[in-house]
């Protein structure tokens, strides 16, 4: 099939806030906060504040702050985001696979490691390989664990 007509049926069928999503831009959308649930606001000037969501109305939020609560004006706010979820444990097992598939080739490919004895058919030596995969697993499952996930997800974008 000709290639143009590949994508435009792909882009046919390819939902169009999944193309064209932006964050909500409905004030209203932030009273799903609760009180004490951690948010970040961005001003229009660039600056941006970590808190704890206190209080939301028409005109203005109120944001606890290390130095106490603070009151934003709806018409200096940018953007209003949450902590995304976060995803350390799919990482982590997702490193130990590949740890573990990664410390198993190294161990069959390694002459040190891998290659036992020949007897009858396989020269592989199953527990070098083991150990090898076991050790790959665990530094993958490390490596997964500290490499940071999620990030911020905006609940509210001013119109510009």
């Amino acid at each position: 099939m000709n290639t143009k007509v590949c994508v435009f049926l792909f882009l046919a069928f390819v939902p169009l806030d999944l193309v064209c999503y932006s964050a909500d831009d409905s004030w209203t959308g932030l009273t799903q906060f609760s009180p004490g649930q951690p948010i970040r606001i961005v001003l229009n000037d660039a600056k941006s504040d970590c808190g704890r969501f206190q209080s939301l109305s028409d005109a203005d939020i109120v944001v606890r702050l290390s130095a106490g609560d603070q009151m934003f004006e709806r018409r200096r706010v940018l953007r209003v985001s949450t902590p995304a979820k976060s995803h350390r444990a799919r990482n982590s097992l997702i490193g130990v696979a590949a740890g573990f598939g990664a410390g198993a080739i190294v161990g069959v490919a390694s002459p040190e490691l891998g290659q036992g004895k020949c007897a009858q058919g396989s020269c592989v030596n199953a527990e070098s390989v083991a150990i090898a995969g076991l050790v790959g697993g665990a530094v993958g499952a490390v490596a997964g664990a500290v490499v940071p996930t999620g990030g911020w997800r905006d609940l509210y974008r001013a119109r510009q």
